[in-house]
């Protein structure tokens, strides 16, 4: 068994003996260590406690309020971030504070939009005291590796991939407006999270990369939550068997199990990182402490991964790669079956076109972004392919490296001529095939990809337009193995050749010729440079006492991506506008959203004005009528008007504040659901001042296009109620149904947030 996960927690001791936390567990621990140790005092012992209580400032370490070292964004994200601070008074960057450009850096959609961007954020670093990363330089995660990580240290980004924990880092990817406190000094609020230990062992064998390790365990964890919402620390014997890229490509992927962070044991090939980097002073020693108590233990023999693949479409449809190929067509039926869910139907899907000769033929290869473009990914595939060819018929093979500095020691040692003499083509340090903003495959077309995500769309197609086309997450040593067999899926055990070690030489002048650094130095006098895409946010309302809300859209998949609530690709350029980007919210999962937010949305920008709703919109009268049967109290003056979506388990995949914000600029004021996906989704909808509101799985009280009446919402909010009361509305029955919903845990500053109608109302000044 290549993965085991323990039941229950467990202490580990020494590093190297994991004990079960049975009913003789303390007998174990004593006859092991001579001591007896409580269960509280042995969780105190993870890295990630001591971290966390290090840069904790609440006094309380089970309520943590934490102040983060560095901040990092990239060009989807830094300019909403920047004007959000700027509407709440932001003066200089409190922290360093780096702002890479690797999403739109292609400049190929919108205009002059992308370039705007850039241009903005250049302008913001010298203003404000930042570090600006021209576009082609290195992908945000890359640069943050190389130049911000430093052991026990912890770092915030705007990306769901800040993870840097192979590193001694502990990094988080959260929604834009959690960097914004931080960039005004305030705090990162959450409960002390549980912490999972993941005990490697072994070695992998020839032919197993890091992207196979991530996929087994994303299989193994993701459906049940095993590590939901925890912190991942990596210990055990097997860490010293693995590189210091190879540890980097599987805690990158730690994102897509849904854990909140990652946290990994560092030793000499650590060190050797930081030296090869010229920053040998941010080398710390990081293990667990002599007995560590873990609330969930994962066992992963390394010497058992094989190539692993991730089929259509979520990182967890996780198959060896030899499993697909003995089960073509079963496992071919059930990636057709789970696609109907997936796709609602909206387009035919089959890959039975794919089966030639009873093996699996793929379309397009790309290696790239923070997962893929690593330099030791690429080098091992330059092994795997060289003396072939990709042939002349429709198979391609991109390869994206990761920075700059590892684009110049590809071509130093030969790899990228070896790489390109196959017919590859070598790009520059570009995010855009994780996220469908560059080799968009043709359509029905089937794509190997050592990226983040194959997501549904997440390459590119648009299913609004009768496209689709579908990603495979496989490593770089399989898919070079695939690409030297024209196509073929291949893993790359197969391959009987040898692949080297190769020494890495980090060229710190390219960042130094480029990069802008201000050193922490704010200049004023540095105008900041607009474009005509560039929108400040609208104003928003405070929450109303009674509320009137219209469900506009009701989704039943299991889970619902943030890239299903706000899609990739081509829709970033306009991302520095919160109205023009909103128009493209739910466009491929519910095209009918917009609309339908638009139109209830008259009625509560008619109250705003002071004008009676009804003249806005003719449902609103003979829905305020039930009401007042009942609450005759409630008027106009008193409610509020807007939408809601009902979502089974929204908000899985990317941190993108937009999932939530494009809801709230719609006239947004809540989400229902069973269960939020991620913690990042659920505080995204909080800081945009919309309400997170649970219910049972089962059967639903309302449904699509039902109006639903909260009396009484704002004192709910500001008393801490527990339980919501809300009415649906029936007017051809002419009555009011009951139900119950709830909030969850909410600390008090995220319930002045929801109270004041957004994050940046809480923080205006003037």
């Amino acid at each position: 068994m290549m993965i085991k996960l323990l039941e229950g927690g467990a202490y580990l001791v020494n590093g190297t003996q994991i004990i079960p936390d049975t009913a003789d567990a303390a007998a174990q621990i004593k006859n092991k260590t001579g001591r007896d140790v409580s269960r509280n005092a042995a969780a105190q012992n993870t890295m990630a406690y001591g971290i966390l209580r290090d840069h904790n400032t609440s006094g309380n370490m089970e309520k943590l309020k934490i102040r983060f070292d560095k901040l990092t964004s990239h060009d989807i994200t830094f300019v909403g971030i920047i004007q959000t601070a700027r509407a709440s008074g932001l003066k200089k960057f409190p922290i360093p504070y780096v702002l890479t450009n690797c999403h739109n850096s292609l400049c190929a959609v919108g205009g002059t939009i992308n370039e705007d961007d850039h241009m903005f954020g250049l302008t913001c670093a010298k203003r404000y005291g930042g570090v600006y990363v021209p576009p082609h330089q290195a992908v945000i995660h890359q640069y943050a590796r190389e130049m911000l990580a430093g052991g026990g240290k912890m770092i915030l980004g705007s990306d769901s991939h800040t993870r840097y924990g192979a590193l001694g880092t502990m990094a988080m990817g959260e929604g834009g407006p959690e960097l914004v406190k931080q960039l005004l000094s305030q705090t990162y609020d959450i409960n002390m999270p549980g912490v999972v230990g993941v005990y490697l062992t072994g070695a992998p064998i020839k032919g197993v990369g890091p992207q196979d390790v991530a996929l087994a365990i994303i299989g193994a964890v993701f459906d049940n939550g095993y590590v939901k919402n925890k912190v991942m620390e990596f210990v055990g014997p097997g860490v010293a068997s693995l590189s210091a890229d190879f540890r980097i490509g599987i805690d990158v992927m730690t994102t897509e199990t849904t854990c909140l962070s990652s946290i990994w044991q560092t030793d000499d090939r650590i060190k050797e990182f930081y030296d090869i980097h010229g920053r040998t002073e941010e080398y710390k020693e990081l293990k667990p402490g002599e007995v560590a108590y873990y609330d969930g233990m994962i066992e992963v023999d390394l010497s058992k991964i094989r190539p692993m693949i991730a089929m259509p479409f979520h990182p967890s449809n996780t198959y060896t790669i030899d499993e697909v190929n003995a089960n073509l067509k079963d496992v071919i039926h059930d990636v057709e079956e789970r696609a109907k869910v997936s796709l609602d139907g909206a387009v035919p899907y089959s890959l039975q076109d794919k089966i030639a000769g009873g093996r699996f033929q793929v379309d397009q290869g790309i290696i790239a972004g923070c997962a893929g473009g690593g330099f030791e990914n690429i080098c091992a595939a330059a092994d795997i392919l060289k003396g072939s060819s990709i042939g002349s018929d429709g198979f391609t093979l991109s390869v994206y490296p990761a920075s700059m500095p590892v684009y110049m020691e590809l071509i130093k040692n030969g790899c990228a001529a070896t790489i390109l003499e196959t017919g590859a083509v070598m790009k520059t340090a570009f995010c855009g095939p994780c996220f469908g903003a560059g080799d968009t495959p043709a359509n029905n077309a089937f794509s190997i990809r050592h990226s983040t995500r194959n997501f549904p769309n997440r390459e590119g197609s648009k299913l609004q337009n009768g496209q689709i086309s579908s990603v495979a997450l496989m490593d770089a040593r399989s898919i070079a193995a695939t690409a030297a067999n024209k196509g073929v899926l291949t893993p790359a055990t197969e391959f009987d050749g040898e692949i080297g070690r190769y020494k890495y030489h980090f060229d710190a002048s390219i960042y130094k010729n480029r990069v802008f650094d201000s050193k922490g130095v704010a200049d004023e006098s540095v105008e900041i440079q607009f474009g005509p895409n560039i929108k400040d946010w609208p104003a928003m309302g405070e929450l109303p006492e009674n509320l009137v809300l219209r469900v506009v859209s009701e989704i039943h998949d299991p889970v619902t991506t943030t890239d299903e609530l706000i899609p990739s690709g081509e829709t970033s350029s306009y991302r520095s506008n919160p109205l023009g980007l909103a128009e493209f919210t739910l466009s491929r999962k519910d095209p009918e959203y917009v609309g339908r937010a638009k139109d209830i949305q008259k009625a509560e920008k008619a109250r705003m004005q002071g004008e009676h709703p009804c003249q806005a919109h003719p449902d609103v009268k003979p829905v305020m009528s039930v009401i007042r049967k009942t609450f005759a109290d409630v008027s106009h003056v008193n409610t509020g008007f807007g939408s809601t979506i009902f979502a089974v388990k929204p908000g899985d995949g990317s941190a993108r504040e937009q999932a939530a914000s494009c809801q709230k600029v719609l006239g947004g004021w809540a989400n229902i659901a069973n269960e939020y996906a991620t913690k990042r989704y659920r505080s995204n909808l909080i800081n945009w001042g919309m309400l997170p509101f649970l219910i049972p799985a089962g059967e639903l009280p309302f449904r699509n296009l039902d109006y639903l009446f909260f009396p009484g919402i704002r004192k709910a909010v500001g008393d801490k109620a527990d339980v919501i009361k809300a009415y649906k509305v029936s007017v051809e029955e002419d009555k009011l149904t009951e139900f119950e919903l709830r909030l969850g845990e909410l600390t008090d500053e995220e319930r002045q947030i929801i109270l004041k109608g957004c994050l940046i109302n809480y923080n205006r000044v003037g």
